[in-house]
């Protein structure tokens, strides 16, 4: 079978991990910064979380247009032709600040997160490491923004966090909430969250025969050192690769790693050991049915 090209993202930087204990960048200045190492890694999309920034709040998440336009633009001008991939999660039903970046950004594809999952996470002595959550995508809420993301120009990438969740996109593709003029089918695999799909490898063998024909799919891995034999298992299945300090900060041998830019060169390497090349930009906008930059 004839490998596509194998498409790199780079999650920037996440939600609410703090950049007074790790190395995450939060100004447009220092997205830009790291958005270049991982560009010149062989990073061809940006996965983009905006972060407050005011002093002292730099680990906490903004819906902010204004912001969100001047990290954009300061990933754009670093990485010619780089394609911005939006963040979009919320929980509850007020979801007008992720809309407003939106309409504001126009990003070439945005999350969207496409089931509901309790999203638990134990500590070693069993209590809670945060009061149990529902993270709430309800049809409706989907719909909401799959309208939006049509009125944009802007590509949807489901997020799965479970094998229900996968059977549901393919629900929502048979049933039309997707429109041509959005590109190709994509799905996201997020593995490693405690209450969701396990980082597995077996796995990934079996969830492309729930997805509809034609479509593209990613694993994001989220852990420390066991990820990266699952990152080369998607990359010798044929899926793209995704990696960044928003999903680990640890290298295939285990040190830390300084910053995205050796994430990605490890990412890279994974792509180059099932024998696939690495799609610039340009072949990613192609690949998943994006307007030419």
């Amino acid at each position: 079978m004839t490998q596509e090209k194998a498409i790199l993202t780079c999650a920037l930087t996440g939600v609410l991990t703090n950049p007074q204990q790790h190395p995450v960048p939060v100004t447009p200045a220092q997205m830009a910064a790291q958005a270049r190492d991982a560009y010149n890694a062989g990073a061809s999309i940006m996965h983009v979380h905006i972060r407050a920034q005011e002093t002292g709040m730099g680990h906490m998440p903004s819906w902010d247009p204004e912001v969100a336009q001047e990290v954009v633009d300061a990933i754009r001008a670093a990485c010619p032709g780089v394609v911005i991939n939006l963040t979009t999660g919320v929980i509850g039903k007020d979801i007008s600040g992720p809309l407003a970046c939106i309409r504001r950004v126009k990003p070439e594809i945005a999350a969207c997160n496409a089931g509901s999952l309790n999203y638990l996470k134990l500590k070693e002595d069993g209590n809670w490491a945060w009061p149990p959550m529902v993270f709430d995508n309800p049809v409706a809420k989907v719909q909401q923004f799959l309208d939006v993301m049509e009125e944009c120009g802007t590509h949807p990438e489901f997020e799965c966090f479970d094998v229900g969740i996968v059977r549901s996109v393919t629900m929502y593709i048979k049933n039309g909430m997707l429109k041509p003029a959005m590109g190709r089918p994509e799905y996201n695999l997020v593995m490693g969250v405690a209450s969701g799909m396990p980082c597995d490898a077996r796995l990934l063998e079996l969830l492309p025969q729930w997805m509809a024909p034609g479509a593209v799919w990613q694993a994001t891995l989220i852990g420390r050192q066991e990820i990266w034999p699952v990152h080369q298992k998607t990359a010798d299945l044929g899926g793209m690769l995704r990696t960044g300090l928003e999903d680990t900060f640890y290298l295939p041998d285990g040190s830390r790693a300084s910053g995205n830019g050796p994430l990605i060169e490890a990412l890279a390497r994974c792509a180059r050991n099932a024998g696939r090349s690495i799609a610039t930009p340009a072949e990613a906008r192609q690949m998943l049915g994006l307007a030419p930059a």
